[in-house]
């Protein structure tokens, strides 16, 4: 039976590549100079300017979670047409759009017996869901059905690498991603704190860096200790309107493995309003 790819719109895709391959988007909320707005796919890099430049100013952006009614309406439009879903969500040790996906699906369940909503708890965010959105296409267009599509995305998540930097820890903390003391810790003059996402889709600091020279040296040098050149998988490397940090790491990536499917993208609001304007991060398929 035919099945489709929905994300959420915390994660990135090129624009070509969505359209090209039809994915699905589930909207999120956010606020842009006061205005509620609505995301239904990647924004377009001058909205993000837009946005992050509000930022900079000192707008206070916020957002808001899918609940599992708007998962329900969503998923049942899809299902009316004949089609099946997989559900690639915000990492559930950042957000609960994962338990509002899997509650939603159960609801539906009962309703469409014949026909399977499976949740993907991505255990990650921005490019790193887009990476398991091209190997979920890779996969669908290999004639995998729903459920092996399903378990290898499962499987795939355990090894994404997300690491990144911010240039202040205080809007992570105002989301409640990380401690006070911890962002207090990290938010000194000029210091830009490397970060990642752990096994259990979450937000630590492990390093810290004078500079955002030295951050982007020490995002290729974690790159260069985990990077799968065997993987299929692609490099996504998304920033917070700093589009020259981006050349700079892209650069250097692709001077050390030529071959490498690199996709620079500006990162989404829905993440950007807790990373602050200046986050770079590089997300790929681990060893």
């Amino acid at each position: 039976m035919d099945y489709k790819i929905l994300m959420d719109v915390s994660g990135e895709l090129l624009p070509d590549y969505i359209r090209e391959h039809e994915i699905l988007f589930l909207p999120m909320e956010y606020t842009l100079r006061g205005e509620n707005r609505v995301c239904r796919e990647p924004e377009d890099r001058g909205t993000l300017k837009l946005f992050y430049d509000g930022q900079r100013q000192g707008d206070l952006t916020q957002t808001t979670q899918i609940t599992p009614t708007q998962y329900e309406e969503f998923f049942e439009s899809v299902l009316k047409n004949g089609s099946q879903l997989i559900c690639l969500c915000l990492s559930s040790g950042l957000s609960s759009t994962y338990q509002s996906a899997c509650l939603a699906a159960s609801t539906l369940q009962e309703k469409y017996p014949g026909k399977k909503i499976l949740p993907v708890d991505t255990l990650a965010a921005t490019g790193g869901m887009g990476v398991l959105a091209e190997r979920a296409v890779r996969n669908l267009e290999k004639g995998m059905d729903i459920e092996e599509n399903y378990r290898d995305l499962v499987e795939a998540s355990h090894h994404i690498q997300h690491q990144f930097f911010v240039q202040d820890l205080m809007y992570l903390r105002r989301g409640g991603r990380i401690g006070t003391a911890e962002a207090i810790l990290g938010s000194a003059l000029s210091v830009r704190p490397i970060m990642k996402i752990d096994t259990d889709g979450k937000l630590v600091v492990t390093d810290k860096k004078r500079g955002t020279k030295q951050a982007i040296q020490a995002l290729f040098a974690e790159f260069e200790k985990h990077y799968d050149e065997e993987a299929a998988d692609p490099v996504y490397i998304t920033d917070c309107d700093i589009e020259d940090s981006s050349e700079t790491l892209s650069g250097m990536i692709l001077a050390k493995y030529p071959g490498a499917p690199v996709r620079r993208v500006g990162m989404s609001p829905i993440i950007g309003a807790h990373t602050g304007p200046g986050a770079l991060t590089v997300c790929y398929m681990g060893k």
